[in-house]
């Protein structure tokens, strides 16, 4: 059961649902387990936060698939020709030299930056982790991680931004 088929995920469904938790079924229903089928409230806690991660990955995932699929009908026949082997190929090599100039380019980087301010920079603009999550992993403040992903950048951009010519 696809959450891009219903109108109401079941990830939403179960998040509503704070005293019970709500999962599909093979014939398309839903079914809700409560408290009162579990030994304890923390069992029921517990569960109830695996299911809300579990449908909420599921969803993203099926968010993902139908960002990226499209009917054969919207295709038109260009996209669905086959490049000649020596294009792919050139392509691949293509994607490798740019992928090791990109790597080459995070060393330099790395280089010009401390080990914290390279980090909350990773972990920032990579691993997409909000201010007050790198904060909390550090056991920081969120303006200090702010500061320190700002003077990065600093950093970057003094070193690796095309500077104007004086003339």
């Amino acid at each position: 059961m696809s959450s891009r088929f219903n109108r109401i995920s079941i990830y939403a469904l179960n998040k509503k649902d704070p005293d019970a938790i709500v999962y599909p079924t093979a014939d398309g229903k839903t079914v809700r387990v409560t408290r009162e089928d579990f030994p304890s409230e923390d069992a029921f806690l517990a569960f109830k936060a695996w299911s809300d991660e579990n449908f909420h990955e599921e969803e993203n995932l099926d968010h993902r698939e139908s960002n990226h699929t499209l009917s054969m009908d919207d295709l038109s026949e260009a996209a669905l020709a086959v490049p000649a082997v020596d294009v792919a190929v050139a392509r691949r090599q293509e994607r490798m030299e740019k992928r090791r100039k990109e790597k080459e380019l995070v060393v330099q980087m790395k280089d010009k930056l401390t080990e914290v301010q390279f980090r909350r920079l990773w972990m920032y603009f990579v691993e997409e982790n909000t201010l007050e999550e790198i904060a909390d992993k550090e056991g920081v403040s969120p303006v200090a991680v702010f500061y320190s992903i700002e003077a990065a950048q600093k950093k970057i951009s003094k070193n690796f931004c095309n500077k104007p010519k004086t003339p």
